[in-house]
């Protein structure tokens, strides 16, 4: 009786392990990537690309999850960033961290379908999206895609962050006053997210002096942990030399 106690005991023993390594494996990410809620939990995540609320209107390809995944070292300053934040009731909230490179391709045959509609022009509003490529606003190789880049904006954490966007609803372009906008329960920099516009220029003259006063605090906050601002987007950071090769594994659940 006692060998087979201990023979069901070491095959138990065996199928933990095998779970406990499959669960691993599941979560192993390449490149040194990692999640950011496994660096810092309290930083807000709205991965955009995850959902419908979008320029493109879909989520695109390769995301299968809204989880923030960055290289190491990134997620490491991000979490500098975020402590500087906090003691001054702010958070960072992240649009956009590492994309695969068939979502990028997702948003080329999307700029090509020959289609645009109202949606889409909200957050184009002057430019035909065929033109964002030759103006830099979206590119087919992306920064992104080697883990170098991220978007992302702040939120007052004292403020009513609440509302939420109705599809349903007609809102004003990005460009419009924050109260008409789709919401995106964050400070207000002038436009909305992805905001392909001149006034979405991080040293654009026409917003106001409160919404410029939160673009620099932004950019202090990033640039004090080595961040880069691409000029024709406030929300858009990079880290030079956080790069290399460009990466497509799709962007699965983060198991706990």
């Amino acid at each position: 009786m006692t060998i087979w106690i201990d023979i069901v005991k070491s095959i138990l023993t065996a199928l933990v392990s095998l779970a406990l390594i499959s669960s691993a494996a599941a979560q192993s990410l390449p490149g040194g990537f990692v999640y950011l809620r496994d660096i810092d939990p309290t930083i807000i995540q709205d991965i955009r690309y995850a959902t419908s609320n979008n320029f493109v209107g879909k989520p695109l390809n390769g995301y299968a999850a809204g989880e923030c995944v960055v290289k190491r070292d990134v997620g490491l300053r991000l979490k500098a960033v975020q402590q500087e934040l906090a003691a001054q009731n702010l958070s960072l909230k992240m649009f956009d961290c590492y994309r695969p490179v068939r979502a990028s391709l997702d948003m080329v045959a999307w700029a090509q379908n020959g289609r645009e509609t109202v949606a889409e022009r909200r957050y184009n509003p002057k430019i035909p999206k065929t033109e964002l490529f030759r103006l830099g606003y979206i590119a087919s190789r992306s920064q992104h895609s080697t883990g170098a880049a991220l978007d992302l904006t702040l939120v007052d954490l004292k403020a009513d962050n609440s509302a939420r966007i109705d599809p349903a609803r007609a809102y004003a372009d990005c460009t419009g006053p924050v109260e008409a906008r789709a919401p995106e329960g964050s400070v207000d920099m002038g436009t909305g997210y992805d905001c392909t516009d001149l006034k979405g220029h991080t040293a654009a003259r026409s917003i106001t002096p409160e919404q410029r006063a939160w673009r620099n605090r932004l950019v202090a906050a990033m640039a004090r942990q080595g961040f880069v601002n691409y000029s024709k987007e406030w929300w858009h950071f990079s880290l030079p030399g956080a790069g290399g090769a460009a990466y497509d594994f799709p962007i699965q659940p983060r198991r706990n």
